[in-house]
């Protein structure tokens, strides 16, 4: 490359408070009081949390240096494969922000949440019209958490049947949360392989469906990043055994605005807010993850719903067979919010549009590094490509040693080792917000990393070299792990 990205500069270190902390400095001044003091029984109250003394200049330094160690979208390109980090506009933070819905209690009755309410309400259609389904909850807080409601509908909907079933089809392309949430859900997961193009061929659904198997757990677009181009006819083959076909939204960024899922054969489908719809996300929350599903499963959504009446908003219970709440309260109504500002501020045109540069970035990719890493998959892909280490093994190289120079270039690492089909697996999504220019200054920066494997692999092998964290012992943290902090 010209010019590196990454560099060194001055990157503080920074203790912990608790070490940075003196007796006497104080950082607030607490109004006069108008009452006097009356000091609690120690009995009641304890001897209060371990709190350190610190100056206003303290806490806005320390807190001001740990954000200079941390990467995230807004400081650059997030190419991690399966997540769309994509840029979220800061418009959506101001909506979310507006003090009508920072401010309002969750406990407030619907005449004095109208706004919050027809929010909901239409963010819902808005979801229902754009995956082609018919209702739609808002309550998961996140993916995993769309994902258990969604099995618990299923659930729901073979037992209210009478004819309750023990098993659940995942592929091996799914995400790997989908064999948890099934068990977590009393059912056996069957793992059901790929085919040479990366995708469930007709015939290996067929070999496992039967009568009690309650349905199939797919991702679509998969995670090699390929569509499922047979999931009309896989779905007919589940439906015609009396199953579900359960779809994972995650990687709805590829295809928003393009396919209605409802109309290939999906049943219940779960979508991530905080990726496809611009909402952020990371850090341990918060996200969202509703549910969307065809009518009827509709009768076992959790409560309360979002219900109109002449003009009116209101959260009701009546409907006695639903799965029961899921998340207190409305859900996180603030990510929410941003979502439904994204939605309403790009229109059906521009989510389209969203979709098709995703797609675009991600296939001028795969073309410009298929020289250069070993493409799993030499076809079209949607929103990720997965490329493996296969070309740098003769170099004592591998997919960890690039990802970790990869940082000295400027770039977060895209995720690696997974999917687990694609062994030594680099999985690259830049999604659409990401400009041409930043694109092939990534490319060449793998590309660069390639040829340093030929001519100087030791190199890579201590690779971080200029973060201010050098590569860490992973594989004794992985096998002694430290939990008690």
């Amino acid at each position: 490359m010209k010019e590196l990205i990454g560099t060194t500069g001055l990157i503080l270190n920074e203790p912990l408070l608790w070490e940075k902390g003196k007796k006497g400095r104080c950082g607030y001044s607490l109004p006069g009081r108008d009452v006097e003091s009356f000091p609690l029984d120690n009995e009641l109250t304890g001897e209060g949390p371990d709190f350190p003394d610190l100056s206003e200049v303290d806490v806005v330094r320390h807190y001001t240096r740990l954000s200079q160690w941390n990467f995230g979208v807004d400081t650059g390109m997030y190419p991690l494969g399966s997540c769309t980090m994509k840029y979220s506009p800061k418009t959506n933070e101001r909506q979310a922000g507006l003090s009508g819905f920072a401010g309002a209690h969750p406990l407030l009755p619907s005449d004095f949440s109208q706004g919050t309410l027809r929010i909901m309400f239409e963010l819902e259609q808005y979801l229902a019209e754009i995956t082609g389904l018919d209702a739609v909850t808002l309550q998961p807080a996140a993916g995993a958490h769309g994902e258990l409601t969604g099995m618990l509908v299923i659930h729901a909907y073979h037992k209210n049947r009478g004819a309750q079933r023990s098993k659940i089809l995942v592929p091996d392309t799914a995400h790997g949360t989908n064999p948890a949430t099934a068990t977590l859900c009393n059912y056996r997961s069957i793992q059901v392989n790929s085919n040479e193009d990366g995708i469930l061929s007709v015939e290996s659904v067929a070999d496992v469906m039967d009568e009690d198997t309650a349905g199939i757990m797919l991702t679509n677009p998969n995670t090699l990043g390929l569509f499922e181009e047979n999931i009309r006819q896989i779905a007919e083959i589940v439906h015609s055994k009396g199953g579900i076909v359960y779809c994972d939204g995650a990687n709805l960024n590829a295809v928003m605005g393009i396919v209605k899922m409802g109309k290939i054969g999906v049943d219940v489908m779960h979508l991530n807010l905080h990726k496809t719809f611009s909402t952020p996300h990371g850090g341990g929350g918060p996200g969202s993850g509703p549910v969307c599903v065809k009518k009827h499963l509709e009768p076992f959504l959790p409560v309360p719903r979002v219900v109109e009446e002449e003009g009116r908003f209101r959260l009701s219970y009546n409907y006695p067979q639903s799965i029961g709440k899921v998340q207190a309260f409305h859900g996180n109504i603030g990510v929410m919010i941003k979502a439904y500002s994204y939605i309403r501020s790009m229109g059906p045109k521009d989510l389209k549009k969203a979709s098709r540069l995703a797609v675009l970035n991600a296939n001028y990719i795969k073309e410009s590094l298929k020289d250069t890493l070993h493409l799993a998959y030499d076809r079209p892909c949607m929103h990720e490509c997965v490329f493996s280490d296969e070309k740098q093994k003769d170099d004592n190289v591998t997919t960890l040693d690039m990802a970790k120079r990869l940082m000295d270039y400027g770039f977060h690492p895209p995720t690696v080792y997974f999917p687990l089909v694609v062994h030594g697996a680099i999985m690259i999504e830049p999604t659409e917000t990401e400009s041409k220019e930043d694109i092939d200054k990534f490319i060449e920066a793998f590309k660069a990393i390639a040829n340093e494997a030929k001519e100087n692999p030791d190199l890579l092998h201590d690779a971080p070299c200029k973060s201010k964290v050098r590569r860490l012992d992973e594989v004794s943290a992985a096998r002694k792990p430290c939990l008690t902090g």
